[in-house]
C-alpha cells in the first residue's frame, strides 16, 4: 500500500512533477532533455543494441544517417549524439561539424571501425569529447557516456557563472559610476552650501554701504543740476564781460572746460558702477537663499515665454534665430519667480555665447514625473578646464565687466532647492546645451 506521505520528484529548470512512492525516499531527476541521447549508426542491429542498453539510465532515440539525425534535432534538443565515423551520404565527422556549428551545447561521442590516430585527432580536435573503437565494450561505452554528460554539465554550469559574473560586472560598474556621480554631486552640494553661507555674509556686509552708493546718486545728481544753473550764470557773465579777467587764470588751472564736461559723464559711470554692485548684492541674497518669492503652480512654457519678453534687447533684433519646441507640459510647484531667473541666466548666456549672429533653441518635455527644458546655443562652447568650474561663484567665460560671474551658480542653487538638477554638455566650436529637470510636484520645498 502507498503511504501518501512519501513522493518522488523530478526537476528541472521548467518543469517539477511530484508522485508519491513507497519507502519515503525522494528521488530526483534531471531535465529530460539532459538524459536524452541520440544513436546514429546506419547498422539497425549496433545502434538497436546501444540503445537498449543505456536506456536504462536514458532516453534513448536512434538514427540511421547524419541527415536523419539533422532532422530529429531539430525538432528534438539532445544531450549527446553517439555516432558512427563512415556512414552512407555525409560520415561522422561531417555530422561532428554540423552539430558544434548549430548545438554547441550537444556533447559527442565518435565510435568506429577505423583504428588511426590521425582520425582520433581530427574528431577529437572538430569537437567530439571521446573516440571509441568498435567493437565496443559496452561497460567502456557507458562510462564515456558519463563523463561526457558530467562534462557537459560543468561546461554549462561555467557557462551560467561566466554569464552571471559578466552581469554582476556590468552591474557593479553601473553601480560604481552611479557612486562616483552621486560623489560628485554630494561634494558639489556642500561646496554649494557652503559657498551659500559665505555669499550670505558677503551679501550682508555689500547691502548697507551699496545702498549708502546708490540713494546718494540720486541726490548728488540733483545737486549737479542745481550746480549747472550756477555754471550756466557764470558763462553769461564771462560772455558779458563782467568778471575780473584774473579769474581766467582760476578757470584755467582747475581746467574747468574739461571739469564741467565731464562732471556728468563721471556721475553716469558712478551710477553704473553702484547699480552693479546692487545687482551683485541681489544675486548673492538669492544665491544664499535668503529672498523668497511666493509658491504656487506655474506653466513652465509660459515662464519662459514671459522672460523672453525681457530679453527683447537679444531676441527681438533679429540676429539671433530662436528655435522652440514646448511640450505638452502639466503645472509645476515651484517658487515662479526663482526659476524664471534660472531662464533668464540661461537665455541671457546662450544670447551672449552667439554674438550677433547664431541659433538659440529652447525644447521642453515630460519625462516620467520631470520636467526637462533643454537651453542650447551653437555658439564657441566651453572648454574642459573651464566647463568643471562653471558652477561655482564668480566664475565666468566672459570679459571683464560683461558679467559678475553668479549666474549659473545662483541658477544652480535654485534648480537643487527645487530638487531638480543643472547639467551642462559643450564643445570647442560646436556650441552648449544647458539641461534642467524638476519634479512636477515638490514634496520637501
Amino acid at each position: 500500500m502507498v503511504n501518501p506521505q512519501t513522493e518522488f520528484t523530478i526537476e528541472s529548470s521548467s518543469l517539477r512533477v511530484s508522485a508519491p512512492i513507497p519507502g519515503g525516499e525522494r528521488v530526483h531527476a534531471i531535465d529530460l532533455v539532459d538524459r536524452r541521447i541520440l544513436i546514429v549508426d546506419d547498422e539497425e542491429g549496433l545502434r538497436n543494441l546501444y540503445a537498449e542498453w543505456l536506456s536504462d539510465r536514458y532516453d534513448c532515440q536512434t538514427a540511421a544517417s547524419a541527415d536523419e539525425a539533422l532532422e530529429y534535432l531539430a525538432r528534438q534538443p539532445c544531450a549527446l549524439v553517439i555516432s558512427d565515423m563512415m556512414m552512407p551520404g555525409r560520415n561522422g565527422v561531417e555530422l561532428l561539424r554540423e552539430i558544434t556549428t548549430r548545438y554547441p551545447d550537444t556533447a559527442f561521442i565518435m565510435v568506429s571501425g577505423v583504428d588511426r590516430p590521425q582520425r582520433v585527432r581530427d574528431a577529437l580536435r572538430v569537437g567530439a569529447f571521446d573516440y571509441l573503437i568498435k567493437p565496443c565494450e559496452l561497460d567502456v561505452l557507458t562510462l564515456s557516456v558519463e563523463h561526457a554528460l558530467e562534462r557537459r554539465a560543468l561546461q554549462r554550469t561555467a557557462r551560467i557563472y561566466k554569464t552571471d559574473l559578466e552581469r554582476q560586472n556590468v552591474e557593479l560598474a553601473k553601480s560604481k559610476a552611479e557612486l562616483e556621480r552621486l560623489q560628485a554631486q554630494l561634494v558639489q552640494s556642500e561646496k554649494m552650501a557652503s559657498l551659500g553661507q559665505l555669499a550670505a555674509g558677503v551679501a550682508h556686509e555689500l547691502n548697507n554701504p551699496a545702498g549708502f552708493i546708490y540713494g546718494n546718486m540720486d541726490i548728488l545728481a540733483g545737486y549737479l543740476k542745481r550746480l549747472e544753473i550756477l555754471f550756466d550764470a557764470w558763462d553769461n557773465i564771462k560772455l558779458a564781460g563782467e568778471y575780473p579777467a584774473s579769474l581766467d587764470a582760476i578757470e584755467t588751472k582747475i581746467n574747468y572746460t574739461t571739469m564741467r564736461r565731464e562732471l556728468s559723464l563721471i556721475l553716469a559711470d558712478c551710477r553704473e558702477g553702484a547699480e552693479r554692485i546692487c545687482d551683485v548684492v541681489k544675486n548673492l541674497r538669492l544665491f544664499s537663499r535668503l529672498d523668497e518669492a511666493e509658491f504656487k503652480s506655474i506653466d513652465i512654457n509660459e515662464g519662459i515665454s514671459s522672460t523672453l519678453r525681457l530679453l527683447s534687447q537679444y531676441y527681438s533684433a533679429g540676429s539671433i534665430m530662436l528655435e522652440k519646441h514646448y511640450g505638452d507640459l502639466p503645472l509645476v510647484d515651484c517658487y515662479a519667480s526663482q526659476l524664471n531667473q534660472v531662464w533668464m541666466n540661461l537665455l541671457v548666456n546662450a544670447a551672449q555665447a552667439v554674438g550677433d549672429s547664431g541659433k538659440v533653441t529652447i525644447q521642453t518635455k515630460l519625462e516620467g514625473d520631470r520636467i526637462v527644458v533643454m537651453i542650447a546655443d551653437d555658439g564657441g562652447g566651453i572648454s574642459d578646464e573651464q566647463i568643471s568650474k562653471i558652477f561655482d561663484p564668480f566664475f565666468t567665460t566672459k570679459p571683464v565687466g560683461v558679467g559678475t560671474g553668479l549666474g549659473l551658480s545662483t541658477s544652480y542653487g535654485i534648480i537643487e532647492k527645487h530638487c531638480g538638477a543643472i547639467s551642462v554638455q559643450s564643445k570647442l566650436g560646436q556650441g552648449t546645451i544647458f539641461t534642467v529637470r524638476i519634479p512636477v510636484r515638490q514634496t520637501t520645498l
